[in-house]
């Protein structure tokens, strides 16, 4: 509820109760208003104007501010699944935008921002701190938890504008690819078997899968170029830029 009064800000308890019914929720209208009113939810009787940039976007969007290099910008998001008893599965996947690895793939029924941050740390003990981590507004990652991890780990946190996730299209074409060659083909009967199936597709997705982006190289094979290299820095050529801004493109749309 919560996540839909973000993307929605003009949206009373109404729209949001008809919205949680059309994703499957089985609630009624009077929890809705007695949760809505539990968390001071409300819409807001003057409004400021957003500013954004002449394109329409925030300046934490990630064609203005690009990954130059490895554990630069690491990228993060959630995406949904469920089993085949119609349990829901809540998939939490962490990318290196600069190399395109996917560091870490983690599903379970529920995820909260406590776990959020226990995934971080591993990652950061395996591949070291990023220095940005971008984002989206989602309840799970503006939460006192993630917040104060990014103080005590000087880690800068750039979230996107809400209801705008073209402007994390490193996270939005991952997801897109994880649904299409494994999500939308398989159906998994259990919590561990969703578990194994997605630690193989990671392991395919670094080590076997060309990426386009990175010259058809693996995310893995171009990573260990910048490791190569010593100093972790490698320039995408001009189009792959454009191919990256056409994506952002095909993603607002």
């Amino acid at each position: 509820m919560r996540e839909l009064a973000l993307r929605h800000p003009r949206f009373g308890y109404r729209r949001i109760w008809a919205l949680l019914r059309s994703e499957g929720f089985k609630v009624n209208e009077k929890r809705v208003h007695r949760l809505w009113r539990k968390e001071g939810l409300k819409v807001p009787q003057k409004q400021h104007k957003r500013g954004r940039n002449k394109d329409g976007s925030s300046d934490h969007a990630c064609h203005r501010q690009r990954a130059q290099r490895m554990n630069h910008v690491w990228t993060f998001d959630f995406c949904f699944d469920r089993t085949a008893d119609n349990r829901p599965l809540k998939i939490f996947s962490v990318i290196d935008e600069f190399t395109r690895l996917c560091l870490a793939i983690c599903v379970q029924r529920h995820i909260t921002g406590g776990e959020v941050v226990k995934i971080l740390e591993e990652m950061m003990k395996l591949h070291g701190a990023p220095e940005h981590i971008r984002c989206d507004n989602g309840p799970e990652f503006v939460c006192r938890a993630v917040k104060r991890w990014l103080a005590s780990s000087k880690v800068s946190g750039m979230y996107i504008a809400p209801g705008s996730p073209w402007e994390n299209g490193y996270a939005e074409s991952y997801h897109a690819r994880l649904r299409d060659e494994l999500l939308d083909r398989e159906e998994f009967g259990t919590l561990l078997q969703a578990t194994g199936m997605l630690e193989i597709w990671r392991q395919e997705y670094n080590d076997e899968r060309p990426h386009g982006a990175l010259g058809y190289k693996t995310p893995a094979a171009f990573a260990a170029s910048c490791r190569g290299a010593g100093t972790g820095f490698a320039a995408l050529s001009p189009c792959q830029h454009r191919d990256e801004e056409k994506l952002v493109e095909s993603v607002a749309l």
